[in-house]
C-alpha cells in the first residue's frame, strides 16, 4: 500500500514507480486511486512527473481511459524489479531484520587474535549469513579506515596518559582496561623506590624502544620522563612485542610491555604507578551506522567476551 501525505524526493521517486506499476496491473487511475487510497488526480500528476523525469510518454489516451505506451509497459517491468529490491533493502537494514552481509573490522593484532577470532568461529554455526572481514591495523590506521568507509568497525587503543581526542561523529564503546610496566633487561639493577617517575629516572641514560606504527607509547614515554626531569633518548621502533622484547633482551634499550604476559628470557618488567599506566581498548563506529543489526550483533558480542589484555 503506497502512503498518502507528504514525502521527501527519494520516497516520491519511489511512489512514482508503485503507481506506474499499479497502473499496469489495475488497468485504470481510478482503481490505481482506489488501491492507493489517494486520488485519480494525485495518481495522474504522479505518472506525469516520473514521464516527466524519463523524458518520454508513459501512458496514452485509450477511449475514455488510459493505456501505457510501450515505453510505460518497459518502465512498469523495471518498476516491479526496482521495487522488489527497494523492499528486500529495507528488510535487510531494518533494526528488526536478522543479521546478514559483511562487517568489515579493522583493528589492532590482540583484539582481533584474542576477541575477534572465537566471536568469528561462532557465528559460522549461529549466523551463517553473516561473514566478518578482518584487517590489521594500528589505531590510527583503523580510525582512518573507518572515516573512509572501508571499515564499518574499528577496534583500536589509548593509554589513560595519551588520551585519543574524541569525535563527536564516532560512537565509542569501551572494552577493557590492561596495565603496563618497562620492560628492561633481567640483569639491570632495578629503582630501590617505586613509582613511574622514580623508575623512569633509574633508566634515564638507556635508549628507549619505541611503537612504529602508534605515537601513544612515545607519548607515555615523554609524559612519565618529563615528570622525572629528563627527555628520552627514543632511538628504536618496533611494533610487534615480540620484537620489541627481543631488543630488551640484546641490551638495545627499554620499552612498555604489558604487565599481563609472559616475558622472553632476558627480559623482567617494572610495574608502573602513581601515574598507572593503563591501556584502554575500545571499538568504534561511525555514528548512524551503529545500530545496523550485524554490527550491533558483533560490537555486543565483543563488547562481552573475554580476551587477552595486551597490545
Amino acid at each position: 500500500m503506497i502512503r498518502s501525505g507528504f514525502v521527501d524526493n527519494r520516497e516520491m521517486e519511489t511512489r512514482r514507480l508503485q503507481m506506474l506499476a499499479e497502473l499496469a496491473r489495475r488497468g485504470s487511475m481510478r482503481a490505481v486511486a482506489e488501491a492507493t487510497g489517494t486520488t485519480t488526480s494525485t495518481v495522474s500528476q504522479q505518472i506525469a512527473a516520473l514521464a516527466q523525469d524519463m523524458g518520454t510518454a508513459l501512458i496514452e489516451p485509450h477511449g475514455r481511459r488510459v493505456r501505457l505506451t510501450p515505453a510505460g509497459r518497459r518502465l512498469a517491468e523495471h518498476a516491479v524489479t526496482i521495487l522488489a529490491a527497494v523492499e528486500a533493502a529495507q528488510r535487510d537494514l531494518s533494526p528488526d531484520a536478522p543479521p546478514t552481509g559483511t562487517v568489515r573490522v579493522a583493528g589492532f593484532a590482540t583484539a582481533i587474535r584474542a576477541q575477534l577470532l572465537p566471536i568469528i568461529s561462532d557465528l559460522a554455526t549461529s549466523h551463517p549469513q553473516l561473514s566478518i572481514l578482518v584487517r590489521e591495523h594500528e589505531p590510527a590506521e583503523a580510525l582512518h579506515q573507518l572515516a573512509n568507509d572501508e571499515a564499518d568497525l574499528a577496534l583500536v587503543y589509548d593509554y589513560n596518559l595519551a588520551p585519543a581526542e574524541p569525535d563527536p561523529a564516532l560512537v565509542i564503546t569501551p572494552l577493557w582496561t590492561a596495565p603496563w610496566g618497562l620492560g628492561v633487561p633481567d640483569d639491570a639493577a632495578l629503582p630501590p623506590v617505586s613509582g613511574a617517575p622514580q623508575t623512569f629516572r633509574w633508566f634515564r641514560t638507556a635508549d628507549w624502544i619505541g611503537n612504529s606504527r602508534n605515537t601513544g607509547d612515545e607519548t607515555v614515554i615523554r609524559t612519565l620522563a618529563s615528570m622525572a626531569g629528563f627527555t628520552p633518548h627514543l632511538t628504536h621502533q618496533a611494533d610487534n612485542l615480540d620484537l620489541v622484547q627481543g631488543m630488551i633482551a640484546a641490551g638495545m634499550g627499554v620499552g612498555l610491555l604489558p604487565m599481563g604476559t609472559p616475558t622472553l628470557p632476558g627480559v623482567q618488567r617494572v610495574p608502573l604507578t602513581a601515574p598507572d599506566v593503563v591501556l584502554r581498548a575500545f571499538a568504534v563506529a561511525r555514528r548512524g551506522r551503529d545500530s545496523w543489526p550485524p554490527l550491533a550483533l558483533l560490537t555486543d558480542l565483543i563488547t562481552t567476551g573475554h580476551g587477552a589484555r595486551q597490545r
